[in-house]
């Protein structure tokens, strides 16, 4: 603050005023002011409103109604206030109960006290994941205002100093405590506390031992003064909703990213979505899936691991998707490997289940587990460099760390947002897309042939088979998608100058082009097997091609994308031998209008193609990265176009009945309105 850019800073900038307040009394020395917030909490500030503008728009919300909007309680703690809205909103379209015309929410406001002292913070390096605070420092010497992120964490110190520079480990001042919510089933507390404690091994390789501790709330006798809001106390709340998720929020000091309070959030219903997953990626291999009766165990096993993952999102972790591509495809059908290393090299991965073992593999882990990447983690952001008095001391030594792991992809952070990279995907498990998820639809097909005898036959009704059918073609949609993601791909390294090779590196052209034809096998030509008639004909009276037109769509659309060209197109100023835009042009086309079976599907899918490229010839894509009109795109397209009018016209000549020498009649005209529009 005794900067001199610091009085600049104040000067020139002007920060939002979210509203204004008469000023009612003043302290003695009017150092503090009191004011009325009654007419604040109980308006519409849009700074603070649980309806942001696109719900607004999307609900066509008109107003508050502040006849049915009340402030519902006002809570204060020593170092929070926490005050419960309940508003009503008058909405053309709310999401639910239209008819009353309305939405109706509570909203939760937080006043929370910062430590008075920040902690020392850790700058941030985007090799290792952690969630991040950020900071605009204008005294920095580079020139420019230069935006610092420092990761986020709890405030681990050593109670004993002395013993913990010699290496020994040791309890920290104050342990990362969890409270168990007092509306927590009885028969599920033992995986949740479980769940929590699972982390206290990264933190011992962190140097701390008991880092971490899952406590049963306590009783008003106890502590009279204990309150889930209250933030001093942190809780693993169970949530009675029918909603399937867990989350694993926190509250941070922006000066230092330290967390100061967490709740982790568990949804009843969660353990239903585990539960059918279980059952349809694990169930061809594991006979204990085959049934909608989990074992108790086995259910609480899955819960654990949930409750790890959130936790360690409440740690400072974010997702690290390319932590289940560091395990060959093979080592997940070896019991002995599985046992030992789990699924994923970090817990922190979307990969819930080992959809790769195949039946008649022994001794398989199918469930995730906590991985070296954890420990890695952990280490590198939790131990306290004794020597180091400020964030810019620590980069050496913490560069160090990363440095002794490079290369090995165990301890490897892939990023959630690199949807193009196909070693960081969400729910993919093994280091080679293709045969993970031939091996996993492989599985799936065996699932689908017993799935009325592992639901409706023991239930006596179809409920359960509609569900898990229905979840069925979500997984299958996933498998897929880990394929398409190859197609365009770009692999994401993250790196620093000094280290060898290039952050982005093109997909090889032989991977791209197999995978096309992976695509057209078990996605273009019509995978029949999933419209089982004893499944279908017992769950709906109707739109069964339906079910598979729209996910093979989703697949051509996904495969035929601006951004997924526009990558192919880019790789021809990269790369010497590429996989180009034009090669999957023709190939698609080809997979699409092969000779062969046209039925009601295919020709549903052929329209589709046709659809997709008067798409990429007309539509104005202002979110891509790169000029659709002055690119390559429309031209290959055009050229796609005329070459499957040649196609057609022959098709139309030999088509052996009526319906099918309609529809290529029906695809010339639509060709012919994309090429000359009327």
């Amino acid at each position: 603050e005794s900067a001199a850019i610091n009085n600049s800073v104040k000067v020139n900038n002007y920060e939002p005023i979210m509203y204004a307040f008469d000023i009612k009394a003043f302290n003695t020395d009017s150092t503090a002011v009191v004011i009325n917030v009654s007419k604040f909490l109980s308006s519409d500030v849009p700074s603070i409103s649980g309806l942001n503008s696109r719900l607004r728009s999307q609900y066509k919300v008109r107003n508050l109604d502040s006849n049915r909007s009340f402030i519902n309680s006002v809570k204060s703690f020593p170092k929070n206030i926490e005050v419960k809205q309940d508003f009503t909103y008058n909405a053309q379209q709310p999401p639910s109960n239209r008819a009353v015309g309305s939405i109706s929410l509570q909203v939760n406001q937080s006043m929370i006290l910062l430590p008075e002292v920040p902690m020392q913070p850790r700058i941030y390096d985007p090799r290792v994941g952690f969630f991040t605070v950020g900071q605009i420092d204008y005294s920095s010497k580079e020139l420019k205002a230069d935006e610092k992120r420092y990761i986020r964490r709890w405030r681990l110190e050593p109670k004993d100093p002395e013993a913990y520079a010699r290496g020994e480990l040791v309890e920290p001042v104050k342990p990362i405590v969890y409270y168990l919510d007092p509306g927590t089933p009885e028969n599920l507390k033992k995986y949740i506390k479980q769940g929590i404690e699972d982390w206290q091994k990264p933190f011992e390789t962190a140097g701390f031992k008991n880092a971490i501790i899952a406590k049963d709330a306590p009783s008003k006798e106890e502590d009279p003064e204990f309150s889930p809001e209250d933030i001093r106390y942190s809780v693993v709340r169970y949530v009675a909703s029918t909603t399937r998720n867990a989350v694993g929020p926190s509250v941070s000091d922006p000066r230092s990213g330290e967390i100061i309070e967490s709740d982790i959030i568990w949804y009843h219903n969660h353990l239903r979505s585990y539960r059918n997953r279980y059952l349809l990626e694990t169930g061809a291999a594991n006979p204990n899936a085959r049934t909608l009766d989990t074992d108790s165990e086995e259910i609480g096993e899955m819960m654990r691991q949930v409750i790890a993952h959130e936790v360690g999102h409440a740690l400072g972790f974010p997702h690290n998707m390319a932590a289940s591509y560091a395990y060959d495809v093979e080592d997940y059908r070896n019991g002995e490997f599985t046992q030992k290393n789990g699924i994923a090299a970090s817990l922190m991965d979307y990969a819930r289940y080992n959809y790769i073992a195949q039946p008649g593999d022994e001794n398989i882990r199918f469930v995730r587990q906590m991985g070296p990447y954890d420990h890695y983690a952990t280490n590198w952001g939790y131990r306290v460099i004794p020597s180091a008095n400020t964030p810019e001391a620590e980069i050496e030594t913490l560069n160090g760390w990363i440095m002794e792991k490079a290369g090995d992809p165990k301890y490897k952070f892939g990023r959630q947002s690199s949807r193009f990279d196909p070693q960081s995907q969400t729910e993919a498990i093994g280091n080679d897309p293709i045969k993970a998820s031939t091996y996993g639809i492989k599985n799936l097909k065996y699932v689908a042939k017993n799935l009325p005898q592992w639901t409706s036959e023991q239930t006596d009704n179809y409920d359960d088979l509609q569900e898990l059918y229905g979840e069925m073609l979500g997984v299958w949609s996933r498998y897929v998608g880990h394929v398409v993601t190859n197609v365009g791909g770009v692999n994401e390294d993250l790196k620093k100058p000094t280290q060898a090779g290039t952050v982005y590196s093109t997909v090889d052209k032989k991977t791209q082009k197999e995978s096309v034809q992976w695509i057209k096998e078990n996605v273009f030509d019509t995978p029949e097997w999933l419209i089982d008639r004893n499944i279908v004909k017992n769950i709906s009276p109707d739109a069964y091609f339906e079910r598979l037109r729209s996910v093979q769509v989703r697949h051509l659309n996904n495969l035929l994308s601006f951004d997924r060209i526009g990558r192919l197109i880019n790789a021809e100023t990269t790369e010497t031998d590429y996989y180009s835009a034009l090669n999957l042009m023709d190939d698609v086309q080809s997979a699409i209008f092969t000779n062969g079976k046209v039925d009601v599907y295919k020709r549903n899918l052929q329209r589709a193609y046709v659809e997709r490229l008067a798409y990429l010839m007309n539509e104005d894509s202002r979110f891509s990265n790169y000029n659709i009109d002055q690119s390559d795109v429309q031209a290959l397209v055009r050229g796609e176009l005329k070459s499957l009018q040649s196609t057609l016209r022959t098709k139309r000549s030999r088509a052996g009945n009526k319906v099918n020498r309609y529809h290529y009649e029906d695809l010339l005209a639509r060709i012919d309105l994309i090429i000359n529009p009327r």
